[in-house]
């Protein structure tokens, strides 16, 4: 065997050990499928914002920690006598070559744009999807699959491109206020499930807004949140005191501060 298949096959085995219910881990051995499945999210975050930063050190524990939770979820399986981890390595192997005619086959393809449409004409065929047109079910896979704002956004493109559009962006502005409306009567009259019905509302009219611009809304709230961390900060070495104790307007003031010398710092 190989290096790498070596590597893989310790982990397995670690992770079976760590399953083995003669000596195994009680953490480990609690797990489900379920149980797991804020660990498989938030490693895959990691992994994304570790491949931003450029730490090559950090992708490479990173994906580790991700790896780890694929063969997890697969040994938890295997022990159902579902499936195990060859299975899925198995059958994603396979699915490569089918879709990949212009590699494995006769097919031709010159353009990443080409492929694409190879793959998805193979992925419907595969799905018995050939004669169905009807845009929903894509719809709703991407509501059920995505993260929210990238599904969104999804949703969105997918939906003008069938010609569910605004015919220019003052009317997408007039629904954004609207929505804000309605956000704004939910929350002084009614119960918080409307209330949060009527949030998402403005959240989907914004990206919108966002989509028509050729923003990317999940770049601008990982910017927002990144820039608030980083004032947050400065505002925390400035504050002589706990910050429960500071008037809201001394906050005020220490963050703007904040915010004057990280716009220095960038030049801007």
């Amino acid at each position: 065997m190989s290096q790498q298949t070596d590597a893989l096959q310790k982990l397995i085995d670690v992770v079976a050990q760590l399953r083995n219910p003669d000596g195994g881990c009680p953490w480990d051995l609690k797990q489900t499928p379920e149980t797991l499945i804020p660990y498989v999210t938030e490693e895959a975050y990691e992994v994304v914002d570790a491949i931003q930063r450029g730490d090559k050190k950090d992708i490479e524990e990173e994906l580790g920690d991700l790896l780890l939770q694929v063969v997890l979820q697969a040994q938890i399986f295997s022990e159902q006598q579902d499936f195990d981890l060859g299975d899925v390595a198995t059958g994603i192997a396979e699915k490569l070559i089918r879709r990949h005619p212009h590699v494995f086959g006769d097919g031709q393809a010159e353009t990443a744009e080409q492929v694409k449409q190879t793959w998805d004409a193979i992925k419907a065929q595969e799905k018995g999807a050939v004669d169905d047109q009807r845009l929903t079910p894509k719809l709703e896979r991407y509501a059920r699959t995505l993260p929210p704002l990238r599904a969104a956004m999804k949703i969105s493109k997918k939906a003008a491109k069938a010609g569910f559009e605004w015919n220019d962006l003052d009317g997408v502005w007039a629904k954004v206020h609207e929505e804000l409306d309605e956000f704004r009567a939910a929350l002084a009259n009614e119960p918080v499930e409307n209330q949060e019905a009527e949030l998402g509302d403005v959240l989907f009219s914004l990206i919108q807004i966002a989509r028509g611009r050729g923003l990317d809304p999940v770049a601008a709230l990982q910017g927002t949140n990144r820039r608030f961390t980083e004032r947050f900060g400065l505002l925390e070495g400035m504050a002589d005191g706990p910050l429960q104790e500071l008037s809201i307007d001394e906050l005020e003031a220490f963050w703007q501060a904040a915010k004057r010398r990280l716009r220095q710092g960038s030049g801007t």
